[in-house]
């Protein structure tokens, strides 16, 4: 796994260090090596510098290229610097470097790379002149882009900006911060690589997800076994103008295709014949009605729910009461892994969240970012600027996993949070998040209770590397939700290679 951070928890850990084991003239050394040493230098070089020490390890850099014999510009836009980085701007001065001041001074033609290091993880609200113009020249230069540590005009925690640095690199400095990863970051950012540089960490950080941490949760399985083994998972959704019958079915088949032993799909009696030519491998449990829209049913509920390890809820139910009902019921007496996305979810967000935290099952949500506002009460804008902690804090206070839809999922229990960064813009298409859901509850069927956030994690980078795999033969813009599914067995494949 790869250790995500806060600004916060890096500007405290950097703090630290430079107290008791390293200087924060080392550490700035460090990492103008670091960045030296990660990029394989096009010249000329144009290192373009703002103020603060995310400037400093640009002077570090240039000094580093001056005395390796590759020609490079310093350009200063601003004649303010900070204590650290006079040191190695006089270094710079004293090797000869060649420094421009000034925006006026900024013309980038002919340079092959350029090194962007006007602002740091520090950045905070919107990009000012005369940054604002030089970052429109950096982008329109031509050239290799090298961001320091982040890209300028990006948000550190939350890969929001308005006019940002897009990069071919960004050289993360210490441990990568979450704004990498976040919201718009996969459209400003090429490439990234992380060069720890001997920085402690203070709090604990949060875990991007890598393959080889999710691959013995589909270990081989034994011989002697039985679909009973792998869970009896019961896929609850649909109405008549929600019937979309493809799109349940593919609930289905991505929970079978997760490892589910059986996937029971349970869609209104008015459904059951639309449904069955596209569910060969599951069966089809008949919900009772009204006029194709659900309606509860204590017994059938019942029977429904028996000796099932897991469920998946909400895909295409509608917002009504008998919805409503049957989610009191499964957060009174289902004692499995409750899935609730979709119009589940909005039901939820009409009822008392003291509810969720002594639910009988083990409650998993799995909104996009509209959906987890309705739920939690506050506008996006609230916390659209930190959702790590806005969704942590959500799942500590409910008691809920929340996994959080995004460019990166954030996947947390309150205390540990997992990220996963796979997926493509071919997966922006209805019905992309009821596959996630069937992928779900089929793991959640049969992985072990002390390893369910991890197995959710699991299930949500199974359907993000699925995704990939079908754009390598689709392009994105025609992808739909079943060519997602299809690619789920090369995914395990690859997981396991």
């Amino acid at each position: 796994m790869i250790k995500v951070v806060s600004v916060e928890n890096m500007r405290k850990s950097d703090a630290y260090t430079a107290e008791h084991s390293a200087s924060f003239r080392e550490l700035m050394s460090r990492a103008g090596k670091a960045i030296f040493d990660a990029v394989e230098w096009r010249p000329p070089v144009a290192v373009v510098c703002g103020v603060g020490n995310n400037a400093g390890d640009g002077f570090v850099v240039a000094e580093l290229l001056c005395g390796a014999g590759v020609p490079c510009t310093i350009f200063m836009l601003s004649d303010r610097v900070s204590d650290v980085s006079r040191y190695f701007y006089d270094k710079c001065i004293a090797l000869g470097a060649e420094i421009k001041n000034g925006l006026d001074e900024l013309c980038l033609d002919g340079f092959a790379t350029v090194l962007d290091c006007i602002f740091g993880t520090g950045f905070r609200g919107e990009v000012g002149e005369p940054y604002r113009t030089a970052i429109r020249r950096i982008n329109k230069s031509g050239a290799y882009i090298v961001s320091a540590d982040i890209n300028s005009g990006l948000g550190g925690d939350s890969g929001i900006g308005d006019v940002c640095v897009h990069s071919d690199l960004t050289v993360s400095i210490g441990t990568y911060k979450s704004g990498v990863f976040l919201n718009s970051a996969k459209d400003i950012i090429k490439d990234k690589v992380n060069c720890d540089i001997g920085i402690e960490l203070l709090d604990e950080p949060a875990y991007l997800i890598e393959k080889h941490d999710i691959r013995h949760l589909f270990a081989s399985r034994p011989h002697n076994s039985n679909k009973g083994d792998y869970g009896y998972v019961a896929l609850i959704g649909g109405s008549l103008r929600y019937s979309g019958a493809a799109k349940l079915a593919n609930l289905s088949l991505a929970a079978l295709r997760s490892g589910a032993g059986v996937a029971k799909l349970a869609v209104p009696k008015s459904l059951v014949n639309a449904v069955l030519p596209f569910v060969l491998e599951s069966t089809v449990f008949p919900l009772d009605e009204a006029e194709g829209e659900y309606c509860f049913s204590y017994a059938t509920a019942d029977e429904l729910m028996r000796n099932t390890a897991s469920a998946a809820l909400g895909m295409g139910m509608g917002r009504s009461d008998e919805v409503k009902r049957l989610l009191e019921y499964l957060l009174c007496e289902y004692s499995g892994n409750l899935v609730v996305d979709a119009d589940g979810l909005n039901v939820l967000a009409g009822m008392d969240s003291a509810k969720f935290k002594n639910a009988s099952c083990r409650l998993i949500l799995t909104p996009h970012p509209k959906e987890f506002e309705r739920l939690c009460t506050e506008k996006f804008e609230e916390f659209r600027n930190d959702l790590i902690t806005a969704a942590k804090a959500y799942a500590k206070r409910t008691g809920a996993i929340l996994l959080l839809k995004g460019t990166t999922t954030i996947v947390t229990d309150g205390d540990t949070v997992y990220l996963v960064d796979r997926g493509c813009a071919g997966m922006a298409t209805a019905g992309s998040g009821d596959v996630l859901s069937g992928i779900l509850a089929g793991i959640c069927g049969y992985v072990s209770d002390d390893e369910l956030l991890l197995g959710i994690a699991a299930g949500a980078y199974i359907a993000g590397l699925a995704g990939e795999i079908a754009a390598r033969e689709i392009p994105e813009v025609s992808m739909i939700a079943s060519d997602t599914v299809r690619a789920i067995p090369q995914a395990m494949k690859e997981i396991l290679e």
